[in-house]
């Protein structure tokens, strides 16, 4: 039997790349990582725009496996910047020797079943080849950027820059008139900071966004030594709550509840900050009279951020219920439209027509920009992986079989893709969690099965189609009973032209997630065939 020269792959060095790489070795399994950035980081290695900032709160956003670490971590914000949330990646890569496993700068260019040897064949742009037993995708739900297809695009003569894929180093905007594309949350954390130097900032928005002021603050001693003896607890909490994180719904049901206090939680959640709104009420994403009353509150609290009428009608959503797009955790955006040199464009109204070599043009006329910074998002859950020329069983090709709505089991394994593991994939909590616990999660279940299969001599497991088709329309009738479904988000790819139309990540929640899957291990690995070569 021709033998692999790695037991894995790793593809990818973020969160779930990391901890997986890490946890192979413990094992004594010979792991091989490629990561197409110069170093560790992952999502955060790339998005390095102003402003950057984790709308997790930084407790919460890092690894539980190893208690030391845990504890020697000394966070300095109650939300950590990008380069923090980086410097932390980096001090786990240094702790735990985890570069030594990794080929840096190398991007995945396809990777091949060979069915006869139960092996990966993998190459990467550079021509690297190697092979290996598995093959473990850790690749990211927002790490495949995209730009608008604008007429004459390419033809501006300033300054481009992509929030996704930001210069290593500070940009400087003073005096310059700057174009900002996209209000989602990179844009949203994005123009206060740009606006602070630059002499004009024009907003270019399509679709206007809730979204939540952070409360951010410095993590005095005594604030940190409160999280760290309630560590453990607020740890159990997380890993058995719905989004990974210790927070919960108010107790009392909306129905119950006097006016009064109805006002009090909303208020309360509110302070809590960004994403955390959406747990105001149990239901509220479900319950059209509880967004509603949600809805009602946030644009009272508009009202007392932004001065104009009309640039506050303009940032009112209005395509979607409260929390069934992300709510953005910002810092002073909507203040920021009262400073006399930015503009809010409403793409509704007054629609691009073509980016001209100097500026903008929009139908209401020409202007004029030295920069252009687009924030205009990522094919989420499924671009990473259709970006690599994958076949699998009869060359089976993802790219093709994901024309359609991706059909997962478990989010981790796909029907014709033996030994392909995916982290973080279509028909997971993924982006609805804390991804730092979802990504240990991840890594600890798809090791699992490789040493159930390494046990039992086993070199093949595959998701069964009929598996696959029932837990993908399980995740697709769980999301029909709320009020995501109806949203045109980036959660069911309606932000990418000609993409499937259906919600990808796993709505059911973290705990029951990690119940489900844990059922299947414990089963023999039902839904799955397994074999040898």
């Amino acid at each position: 039997m021709t033998l692999p020269e790695h037991d894995l792959v790793v593809v990818g060095a973020g969160f779930a790349g990391l901890y997986t790489t890490i946890h192979a070795e413990r094992r004594g399994l010979r792991v091989l990582g490629l990561e197409a950035g110069s170093e560790v980081g992952g999502t955060w290695y790339w998005n390095r725009y102003p402003g950057a900032r984790c709308d997790v709160e930084s407790i919460d956003y890092s690894y539980s496996f190893d208690d030391e670490l845990q504890r020697e971590w000394r966070w300095s914000e109650r939300y950590a910047t990008q380069p923090e949330i980086l410097r932390y990646l980096n001090h786990v890569a240094d702790r735990f020797d985890a570069r030594r496993h990794y080929r840096f700068d190398e991007r995945v260019a396809s990777a091949d079943w060979d069915e006869r040897s139960h092996l990966w064949k993998v190459r990467t742009e550079s021509g690297f080849t190697t092979t290996a037993r598995w093959l473990v995708m850790a690749t990211g739900c927002l790490s495949r950027p995209i730009l608008p297809d604008i007429p004459g695009r390419d033809s501006f003569t300033g300054e481009v820059l992509q929030t996704s894929a930001w210069p290593d180093g500070q940009i400087d905007f003073t005096g310059r008139r700057v174009a900002v594309i996209g209000t989602g949350s990179s844009g949203v954390q994005a123009i206060p900071i740009i606006a602070d130097t630059a002499s004009e900032v024009t907003v270019y928005q399509r679709s206007a966004n809730y979204s939540v002021p952070a409360f951010n603050r410095v993590l005095d001693d005594e604030e940190w030594l409160r999280q760290q003896e309630d560590l453990t607890h607020r740890r159990e909490l997380s890993w058995n709550g719905a989004a990974g994180s210790p927070w919960t719904s108010h107790p009392v049901p909306y129905a119950e509840a006097s006016d009064a206090e109805r006002e009090e939680v909303f208020e309360e959640s509110w302070t809590r900050g960004g994403v955390l709104f959406a747990k105001a009420f149990q239901g509220l994403t479900v319950d059209h009279e509880i967004n509603e009353a949600a809805r009602t509150f946030f644009e009272r609290k508009l009202a007392e951020r932004v001065n104009d009428p009309q640039v506050r009608a303009d940032l009112t959503p209005t395509d979607h219920a409260v929390g069934t797009k992300r709510i953005c955790t910002d810092t002073h955006y909507y203040e920021t439209f009262n400073l006399p040199h930015v503009e809010l464009v409403n793409l509704r109204r007054d629609p691009i027509v073509e980016v001209t070599g100097s500026g903008i043009r929009t139908e209401s006329g020409l202007r004029e920009h030295d920069v252009i910074v687009y924030a205009t998002g990522f094919d989420a859950m499924t671009g990473a992986l259709t970006a690599i020329d994958i076949r699998g069983r009869d060359g089976r090709s993802i790219r093709e079989e994901w024309r359609g709505f991706p059909q997962t089991y478990l989010g981790v394994a796909l029907p014709g893709f033996p030994n392909l593991l995916v982290l973080n994939g279509p028909g997971t909590p993924s982006v609805l969690s804390n991804m730092a616990l979802t990504s240990e999660q991840q890594g600890a279940y798809a090791l699992r099965l490789i040493d159930h299969c390494s046990a039992e001599q086993l070199t093949s497991a595959e998701a069964r189609q009929d598996a696959a088709e029932a837990w993908t329309q399980h995740g697709l009738d769980l999301a029909d009973a709320t009020l995501f479904g109806d949203a045109p988000s980036w959660y069911t790819g309606a932000n990418i032209e000609g993409k499937a139309r259906g919600f990808l990540p796993y709505i059911g929640g973290f705990r029951a997630y990690i119940d489900r899957a844990d059922a299947v291990a414990e089963e023999g690995y039902r839904g799955f065939v397994l074999s040898r070569a």
